[in-house]
């Protein structure tokens, strides 16, 4: 039996996704290519935004059609949100919400017995649920690995629908993690990126905390790097920093979530934290770390956004000296108190302030890259490219700014190469020497 998969969406998705296929290995599955015929196609849906639904729709109509007699398999937020269109929509054989993957190969042998109506296994995570311990000791990058450790969010913010399609949070059991994290380290994997719906959120409901999670990994010696994902601002703290500044595998590399840089817009978005204290988190992470990547998300075209206010974002994001700011237009989403909120703007409004955002974003980028030249670093080689007629290996500082070093330098993919970064190969990559 030969089975494909498309993923969409956020890293928590694409772990699952690598879960799932295991599960699906472990049976017996030959995994295919998604544009090759296969016997069961797994979509991985998302629902962050309308465009995200949409191409969740169009995935699946293209397994079908790829695929015409395979099992047909939604899975993901929007199979979770809007399973009921699914079914509706008749492309689907079995349709998995966000807390039943482990149980892919049970409902797949189950509907081979009647090849009849649709499966429908999805939950309701509104009222609290156990975290569904998926496992992912494989991943399709060579040097670094995604762990799950969180799912769900209790923030509920005025525009998002995700706390309703992934539920309260729930937190992963702290030997499972250690034992993933061993596993991956033992694999070759040297770096890997803690992730989570809400991944501040780790803890709160078992007693522990993100860095624990952290210091416990760092005790692995197969792993080199600990990189983390996005992080809600309130968990900056001196304590939290102070920890983490010991734990010399920790990459200073922090995605802190902003969405607006105006006060009155966070108000509306029902953000936790003002502009004021956000700036002060980023100063505290400066304070501790030398030159740290601080990266962020922006919302363009939040309802009611004047232009005034958007011009105290730009402002913000100017001052904050963001290194990479990813720029997002506002969805309306059913369901979410933003969907329901007067002064909606036109999507030729959100993209006008898109592209100004992303003007202010590049140079904070190129600023920040500029400001490493002559700083040495270690870089975690991944893949040979040619670039500008020359070979290059191509890496990730711990900053995760992008270098490239001459291929003759005798290092392979996988090393961890210390140097000095000396200029820019190409306005995305820069030039590492080695000492």
């Amino acid at each position: 039996m030969k089975a494909s998969f498309h993923n969409l969406g956020c890293k928590v998705n694409s772990y699952e996704t690598e879960s799932m296929q295991q599960l699906l290995v472990a049976a017996g599955y030959e995994i295919v290519p998604f544009e090759e015929e296969a016997d069961v196609c797994i979509i991985n849906t998302c629902s962050v935004t309308n465009i995200a639904d949409r191409k969740s729709r169009q995935m699946i109509h293209k397994a079908k059609k790829i695929s015409p007699d395979a099992i047909i398999v939604a899975t993901g937020c929007y199979a979770q949100m809007f399973s009921e269109d699914v079914v509706k929509d008749g492309f689907a054989d079995i349709i998995i919400g966000n807390n039943n993957k482990n149980s892919l190969v049970r409902l797949i042998e189950e509907y081979k017995k009647s090849m009849e109506e649709p499966i429908v296994a999805v939950e309701d995570l509104s009222h609290g649920c156990e975290y569904e311990n998926m496992i992912s000791t494989e991943t399709v990058e060579h040097t670094r690995a995604f762990i799950k450790i969180q799912d769900g969010c209790n923030q509920f913010c005025s525009y998002c629908i995700i706390p309703f399609a992934r539920g309260r949070i729930r937190s992963r059991d702290m030997e499972d993690i250690i034992s993933e994290a061993g596993a991956l380290g033992e694999a070759g994997y040297k770096e890997l990126v803690l992730t989570g719906i809400n991944l501040s959120a780790y803890g709160i409901d078992c007693g522990s905390s993100l860095i624990e999670v952290i210091e416990n990994i760092a005790a692995i010696p197969e792993i080199k790097r600990i990189r983390i994902s996005s992080l809600e601002p309130g968990i900056i703290t001196e304590e939290f920093l102070t920890r983490l500044k010991k734990v010399d595998k920790i990459c200073p590399h922090f995605h802190l979530s902003l969405q607006s840089g105006c006060d009155s817009v966070l108000s509306r978005m029902n953000r936790h934290y003002t502009t004021g204290e956000y700036y002060e988190k980023c100063e505290m992470i400066r304070k501790v770390f030398e030159l740290p990547a601080i990266t962020t998300d922006i919302i363009t075209g939040f309802p009611g956004e004047t232009e005034e206010e958007f011009a105290t974002t730009l402002d913000f994001v100017k001052r904050c000296n963001i290194y990479e700011t990813h720029i997002f237009k506002f969805s309306r989403r059913k369901g979410t108190k933003a969907d329901k909120m007067p002064g909606q703007l036109t999507d030729k409004v959100k993209s006008e302030r898109s592209t100004r955002l992303s003007a202010v974003a590049k140079d904070n980028t190129y600023g920040f890259m500029e400001a490493n030249i002559g700083r040495r670093v270690s870089v975690l080689l991944e893949e040979e490219v040619t670039l500008g007629g020359g070979r290059y290996l191509i890496g990730f500082t711990k900053e995760y700014v992008k270098v490239g070093v001459a291929a003759e330098c005798g290092a392979l993919p996988g090393d961890i190469l210390e140097g000095t970064i000396k200029g820019f190969i190409n306005k995305d990559t820069m030039l590492l020497e080695e000492i």
